[in-house]
């Protein structure tokens, strides 16, 4: 070690990029599996936990684990919690690599049963399905990709009401800086911190935070034994974009709230979902449990497919993508990229009838007017009787 060290402290946390720490003494490493310390990097390591610990405080929960991605994350919490027989209620549409997950390995492979509510219903929608060997309640708010919202306090108080179901909350649209569900009393909350909390697209990874320890410890042992913990560079990553959240966050709002009123207006616009916008069914909901309204919108067109893709191609500034929640605008037409029946199963688009040209925007932090008017640009090319 540095000696030069033992006069001052690094701002940052270093990156412990090892996957093995050696020890003194087997007292010693009899000491430090007593006491939860480092020896393998699949248990962990120090620069992940400084990571979890600042998630862990923005949620307001007892325990977070970082996972090496947002699948990983979801993965874990359903192979941790249920066997097979098992009874879960998910909401629809849901993000499809978990449509897949349970399409492809929950239902064929471990028998779990499940049941598809439309998200952003009344929580007693849920109700009305568990059954004697339901488990799960799951659903996502904001919901991706129409944005329907999630009560969070009726969610977590139906959770709590019913012995041995957990509630588990995808938050990733949102995040802990906009809403906490662990603090509404849902169970778990997770994020794909590939997002929000990561924020600027150069990072893959995951994180579930728990209500109680018992939770917290059930999910890392499964992590540990699944073996998909994050990585040190990516937790530093990770942490990097945490301690900047709260500034993106805001900016990402505005910036989002002040699009959705110009798209609303736009002829060429059917409908706009957002949020923050008081024409959205579930606004005052959103009200009540976020801080702000981040910066994802939905909308679809008065206008064919083709226009459709015509209009995503014709965006300059604004960049045709998957993914979302980093500081650059990315757009997707989510028909024919995310959230196809092909992609999300017919099940969940005969539930769900999304609309063709159904637009997701990820609304960056560049500047509102260049945004604006790179939107302007490609819609005022559409023939509005097109």
């Amino acid at each position: 070690m540095d000696d030069r060290l033992k006069y001052s402290t690094p701002i940052m946390p270093p990156i412990y990029q090892a996957s093995t720490y050696y020890v003194k003494s087997m007292d010693t490493f009899e000491e430090l599996i007593n006491k939860d310390g480092y020896f393998y990097l699949r248990h962990g390591c120090p620069t992940s936990r400084v990571a979890e610990d600042a998630i862990k405080e923005l949620e307001g929960g007892v325990g977070t684990c970082a996972f090496s991605s947002g699948m990983a994350a979801v993965s874990t919490i359903f192979m941790a919690f249920l066997k097979p027989g098992d009874h879960m209620v998910v909401n629809c549409p849901v993000y499809s690599g978990v449509d897949n997950f349970i399409r492809k390995f929950l239902v064929p492979k471990m028998q779990i049963e499940v049941t598809r509510v439309p998200a952003g219903c009344d929580v007693e929608m849920y109700r009305k399905h568990v059954k004697e060997n339901t488990k799960i309640l799951y659903g996502e708010t904001p919901c991706n990709p129409i944005l329907t919202i999630l009560d969070l306090d009726a969610f977590g108080k139906l959770g709590q009401s019913l012995p041995g179901v957990i509630t588990v909350v995808d938050s990733t649209f949102g995040g802990p800086y906009v809403q906490q569900p662990i603090k509404h009393g849902v169970d778990i909350c997770f994020n794909s911190c590939t997002k929000y909390l990561g924020g600027h697209s150069d990072l893959l990874g995951g994180c579930a935070t728990t209500r109680t320890k018992e939770l917290y410890d059930v999910i890392q042992d499964m992590s540990i034994t699944a073996g998909n913990r994050l990585n040190p560079f990516d937790a530093s990553l990770l942490y990097r974009g945490v301690l900047t959240l709260g500034v993106r966050m805001e900016k990402h709002s505005q910036n989002a709230l002040g699009l959705a009123k110009f798209l609303e207006n736009h002829p060429i616009v059917n409908q706009v979902w957002y949020p923050g916008l008081p024409s959205h069914p579930q606004h005052d909901t959103a009200k009540k449990q976020m801080k702000v309204y981040a910066g994802m919108i939905a909308f679809d067109m008065k206008c064919s497919l083709e226009c459709a893709k015509s209009f995503v191609e014709n965006l300059k500034v604004i960049k045709l993508a998957v993914s979302l929640g980093g500081v650059h605008s990315l757009i997707e037409l989510a028909s024919l990229m995310t959230h196809g029946p092909w992609i999300s199963g017919e099940e969940c688009a005969a539930l769900y009838n999304l609309p063709e040209t159904l637009i997701r925007l990820s609304v960056g932090i560049e500047d509102l007017d260049v945004l604006k008017e790179d939107l302007k640009q490609a819609l005022d090319k559409i023939p509005v009787a097109s």
